[in-house]
């Protein structure tokens, strides 16, 4: 399984082509990359789950395990061209049965996520999928919850990685791949 080669440059171009940079959102001085638009686009969205599944063809990975809520549309699909099962990681009090919390810290403040106790099996090969690596709070929630639940963390897979938040470093040791860079 590979990304197909788009005649508009690299996959990464072709895919930054079709992200809406959004000046001051949600505040003044960020840059918010919308990928709403490359999602209403069919090649662009193809290309986009091709390219967050490649790396992990072939690989094992038993269930994918999507962060609320852009991870539930790449995940998603990403379990479904790998042939897995998806479990969604939701914010708390979303989840209908028995949960297993999280807290992480934001840059004002605290927040949590949630997954199902029963949503992985122990030993089970599991794969994180999500938008975006900014700070790297939620995605090392993520993989706490993974962990704790004695889920085997392959990876985590991000469409956009913000390099100059240092996201990455939260994340250990743990394999890391982004697609895009900014």
């Amino acid at each position: 399984m590979t990304a197909p080669m788009p005649d508009h440059g690299t996959p990464a171009e072709f895919l930054k082509s079709r992200i809406r940079e959004v000046p001051d959102f949600p505040k003044p001085g960020i840059n918010f990359y919308d990928i709403t638009t490359l999602l209403r686009d069919p090649e662009g969205f193809k290309v986009a789950i091709e390219s967050l599944a490649a790396p992990f063809a072939g690989a094992g990975i038993e269930i994918v395990v999507g962060i609320e809520s852009r991870g539930f549309i790449l995940g998603g699909a990403v379990a479904d061209r790998l042939g897995t099962g998806f479990c969604p990681i939701r914010k708390p009090g979303k989840l209908p049965a028995k949960a297993l919390r999280e807290s992480f810290s934001l840059e004002y403040g605290t927040d949590a996520i949630e997954i199902h106790t029963d949503a992985i099996r122990p030993g089970q090969r599991v794969l994180v999928v999500d938008d975006v690596l900014a700070t790297g709070g939620t995605a090392k929630a993520a993989a706490t919850l993974v962990k704790n639940l004695g889920g085997t963390l392959h990876a985590l897979a991000f469409l956009i990685e913000l390099d100059f938040l240092n996201g990455r470093t939260k994340l250990g040791g743990e394999q890391v791949t982004s697609i895009l860079h900014y």
